[in-house]
C-alpha cells in the first residue's frame, strides 16, 4: 500500500468539486499535481476512480464506492489530529462526571451541549445518582469529579469547591389544608406528615412528629403530589410539570430556609485539567442563570 492521505484528499476534493481544475483551486495546488496524485492513487489501488472519456472527470462505479471509504478515512484522520492537539494543550482525553440526580436538568443539558462544542474530541462518561452515590463514584474511581448538594462535611480524601446555591421551599399538592390561608406557622406544619430528605447518614430538620423518609428528592416530590404529606424541596424540582398533581409552595415566614449549597468534589491532590476547570466554571455560571 503506497497511497497516502494527501492523495485521498485530492481524490475526494475532485469528486466533490466535480473537476480536477476546481479541486486544484480549492486545494491551492497545480492542476497537474492533482491529476498526477489521482493517477498514482488509481495505480496503487488498482482501479479507475474516474471516467475520463468526457470533458469532466466523472466518478466510475468503483470510484463511487471508494469515495465513501476515503471520506471516512479522512474524517478519522482529522479526529486523530484534533485529539492529539487537545492533548498537547493539556486537555484530558477522557472525563467521567457524576451528577446528583436532583441538580437542575436545564443547567446540565446546557453544560453538555457547550461541552460537546468546546471539546469535541473528549471521551465523556456521565453517571447519575443520589448525593451519597455520586460521592461513592469518586471514591471508587468510577468518576473523576462529582457535583451534588452539600449535606455535611467530606472526609479527608476529597478536595471540594463551592459552586453556588439553589433556593428551596415548603411544597404541598393542590387542595392540601396548608393552602387555606395566605401564610402558615411552624405549628401548622407540625399537624401534617412531613416527607423528609435523608442522605449521607444525615436527616434534614424535622418539623413534624410524623415523618416519612427518602434519599431522593424526586421520590419525595412524587409523594407530595400523591397527597402523602408536605416537604421541603428545591424550587426547580417542585416546578417540574410531570407530577400527577402540580405542587404548590406554602408561605411560612417563621421557617427560614437557606439556599441549598452545591459543591464539586474530586480526589484530594489530583490536579484538575483544562476541561474539568472549564466544566466547574461553566456549571456554576449556568446555575446562576436559572430563572
Amino acid at each position: 500500500m503506497q497511497w497516502n492521505l494527501d492523495q485521498l484528499r485530492q481524490f475526494v476534493a475532485t469528486a466533490e468539486q466535480g473537476s480536477i481544475s476546481a479541486a486544484s483551486r480549492q486545494l491551492g495546488k497545480a492542476q497537474s499535481a492533482v491529476s498526477t496524485a489521482i493517477g498514482l492513487l488509481e495505480a496503487d489501488l488498482g482501479v479507475m476512480l474516474f471516467d475520463r472519456s468526457g470533458h469532466r472527470a466523472i466518478l466510475s462505479d468503483a470510484g463511487q464506492l471508494l469515495l465513501r471509504e476515503a471520506q471516512e478515512l479522512l474524517r478519522q484522520a482529522h479526529e486523530l489530529d484534533q485529539r492529539a492537539r487537545a492533548l498537547t494543550r493539556g486537555s484530558e482525553p477522557r472525563l467521567s462526571l457524576a451528577f446528583d440526580e436532583a441538580l437542575p436538568y436545564t443547567a446540565l443539558n446546557a453544560l453538555l451541549g457547550e461541552l460537546s462544542e468546546r471539546f469535541p474530541e473528549l471521551e465523556l462518561t456521565l453517571l447519575n445518582g443520589t448525593a451519597t452515590e455520586v460521592t461513592e463514584y469518586v471514591e471508587q474511581d468510577r468518576a473523576d469529579i462529582a457535583f451534588h448538594f452539600a449535606r455535611g462535611p467530606l472526609h479527608d480524601g476529597f478536595d471540594q469547591r463551592h459552586l453556588g446555591a439553589l433556593p428551596q421551599g415548603v411544597f404541598v399538592a393542590g387542595g392540601h389544608p396548608l393552602l387555606q390561608g395566605d401564610t402558615v406557622q411552624r405549628r401548622d406544619l407540625a399537624r401534617y406528615r412531613q416527607l423528609l430528605m435523608c442522605a449521607e447518614d444525615l436527616d434534614a430538620i424535622a418539623y413534624s412528629p410524623r415523618i416519612w423518609r427518602s434519599d431522593s428528592f424526586y421520590t419525595i416530590a412524587e409523594m407530595v403530589a400523591a397527597k402523602l404529606g408536605w416537604a421541603v424541596l428545591p424550587v426547580h424540582i417542585a416546578a417540574y410539570d410531570d407530577y400527577p398533581r402540580p405542587l404548590r409552595q406554602v408561605s411560612c415566614p417563621s421557617l427560614a430556609l437557606p439556599p441549598l449549597p452545591v459543591r464539586m468534589l474530586w480526589p484530594l491532590g489530583r490536579p484538575l485539567g483544562d476541561t474539568a476547570q472549564w466544566v466547574q466554571t461553566r456549571f456554576a455560571e449556568l446555575m446562576r442563570e436559572l430563572p
